[in-house]
């Protein structure tokens, strides 16, 4: 998944919990009328994130997060997966007893087939208008769970109105292999390849340890991102997840059954054959893949940027600017464009919902208010005036301490706690204004240029472009997908459907590293046999269901 997001995660020590026993009876979105947007006494929200992780939530210790505890009296408590994501949901809804409060991710629907989630509805109308404002009617109707239950369970996470600004892609090469070259053209896997294996031959080591030519991260969901779903971005087709949606027809295509990813995974199959491929990308933790990045060895990655940035954080702040990445649009061969820009329109599938548990679901509706409010938007995503950011001649001006520390320094969010309540929170993007006329979000395109280090810039030049989206197509090349994005798309818990999703599943995370690791002469057979699996389970019968669905979701969507 193309996903533009900052990772909030963490476990915090709770305050007080006296205010919680203002609520009537638990779960009743109506026992608290008596609370007001003024009301902050002390609450403690517990808050699951099945995003998270415990290496940059700030406890609500930072500057930002004791501002948001002051604002609304709420202690978020966080709780996050350790381990596979959806089987602590499946645990927690075995158990019956929920958060207050949860970002599920793509298995909501675990939870709302299980009746764990409030509708939305009556307490944004009674209680939001911040939230109101924010998303506006059409986007509000997005969150919509189908056409037989039209409740809200879920606040969409994706920014609203956020234009794409800049790109990063799947593939990415070192600055410094990349200007030992002469600055190459990157268009093609093979390209990739020739760029790697010439630095490599040429450097076997880099600061007296084995230079590393490409290193995938393949745990858990990281598979998907940095090993199956690039196998559909290199032949044509837009982030959709597990799924290939056909433009004329608007049939789903189960991906991993295109003939043409199988020239992608043979291609990787012999990046592995000559000593290219990392030994250790299919058992190495994120952990131990994040710190591989930040030793600056590794020469190239097939990733999505907010999955390795801390690594290349860690090597910017080590002084090797040169050990960063440049971002390149490659596909298989040059008749396929890259889809990084082709736009989903609103994304409101995934978000966080108030479940039934909830002790004062007015309060955490408020609460969810407030961050959506002007004030709490450019606070989460600016910070403190004359801390983080001035205000010169009307418009907010990031101070170059905080610009420096943000780029450079991978611990900020947890210290500044600056983007930490960005995501998975309601939040406006770059295209929305604030009253002042200034845009909630940092990010601009003069912001952006701003933002590149001299090794970028230097890069950029060679290829005669300002910014990395001039190297891919532009957004305007590709019609906007009316069914949003396929991997948003919720399967009803126990159907038919998510049975053969999960068979499906855990067949092509079983073939997709037999193909790759295999020798050579082994790869059609590897092939062969994982379409034969594919067809066994069922993959047809799924893609007719999904084809349904999403014919549905477009249909509830113009209603």
């Amino acid at each position: 998944m193309n996903m533009k997001l900052v990772r909030t995660t963490g476990a915090i020590v709770a305050l007080t919990m006296a205010a919680l026993t203002a609520c009537d009876k638990p779960g009743d979105p109506n026992s608290n009328d008596k609370n007001t947007q003024s009301d902050a006494s002390p609450i403690t929200v517990m808050f699951f994130n099945e995003d998270g992780n415990g290496a940059s939530w700030d406890n609500m210790e930072s500057p930002i997060g004791k501002t948001i505890q002051q604002k609304t009296g709420v202690t978020l408590k966080l709780d996050y997966p350790v381990g596979d994501p959806r089987q602590k949901i499946s645990l927690i809804v075995a158990s019956n007893e929920y958060p207050d409060l949860i970002y599920p991710k793509g298995d909501g629907s675990m939870l709302v087939d299980a009746g764990a989630m409030l509708d939305l509805t009556p307490l944004i109308d009674k209680y939001a208008p911040n939230l109101k404002k924010l998303y506006g009617e059409d986007n509000l109707k997005r969150m919509r769970w189908s056409s037989s239950d039209k409740s809200i369970y879920f606040l969409g996470s994706t920014a609203v109105d956020d234009k794409l600004l800049d790109v990063s892609g799947t593939f990415h090469l070192q600055h410094e292999v990349l200007k030992e070259l002469g600055y190459p053209k990157i268009r093609t896997i093979y390209d990739f390849e020739n760029a790697i294996k010439a630095y490599k031959d040429k450097y076997p080591t880099i600061d007296g340890k084995p230079t590393i030519g490409l290193s995938l991260i393949a745990e858990d969901w990281r598979l998907q991102i940095s090993v199956t779903n690039p196998a559909l971005a290199t032949t044509g087709g837009p982030d959709d997840g597990e799924w290939y949606v056909d433009p004329k027809t608007s049939k789903a295509i189960y991906h991993h059954t295109r003939p043409e990813e199988k020239e992608y995974y043979r291609w990787l199959n012999h990046m592995n054959a000559i000593g290219l491929l990392d030994p250790e990308s299919f058992v190495q933790k994120y952990d131990q893949y994040k710190a591989k990045v930040g030793t600056g060895r590794v020469l190239g990655l097939i990733d999505q940027k907010w999955d390795y940035d801390e690594g290349q954080k860690v090597v910017r702040q080590a002084g090797k600017p040169e050990r960063t990445y440049a971002n390149f649009p490659v596909t298989v061969n040059e008749q396929y464009k890259d889809h990084s820009t082709h736009s989903a329109g609103y994304l409101a599938g995934w978000g966080v919902g108030i479940t039934k548990s909830a002790k004062d679901p007015v309060r955490i509706i408020k609460f969810l208010d407030y961050l959506a409010s002007e004030e709490g938007m450019i606070l989460r995503s600016w910070g403190i005036e004359g801390v983080n950011y001035t205000v010169e001649q009307g418009k907010r001006v990031m101070t170059k301490e905080d610009l420096d520390k943000r780029t450079n320094d991978p611990l900020y969010g947890k210290k500044s706690g600056i983007g930490n309540y960005v995501y998975p929170f309601p939040i406006a993007g770059n295209a929305r204004l604030d009253s002042t006329g200034n845009s909630f979000s940092t990010s601009s395109k003069e912001q952006i240029k701003k933002d590149y280090t001299d090794v970028e810039k230097e890069t950029l030049k060679h290829y005669n472009v300002e910014m990395w989206a001039d190297l891919f197509p532009k957004e305007s090349e590709f019609p906007v997908r009316p069914y949003g994005a396929a991997w948003q798309i919720n399967l009803a818990t126990g159907s038919e459907a998510d049975v053969l999703s999960k068979r499906l599943s855990d067949i092509f995370k079983k073939r997709a590293p037999e193909m790759i690791l295999a020798k050579p002469e082994q790869f059609d057979g590897v092939w062969d046999a994982f379409q034969k699996d594919l067809e066994k389970a069922g993959v047809h019968k799924l893609e007719d269901e999904f084809t349904k669905i999403l014919q549905e979701k477009v249909k509830l969507w113009s209603e």
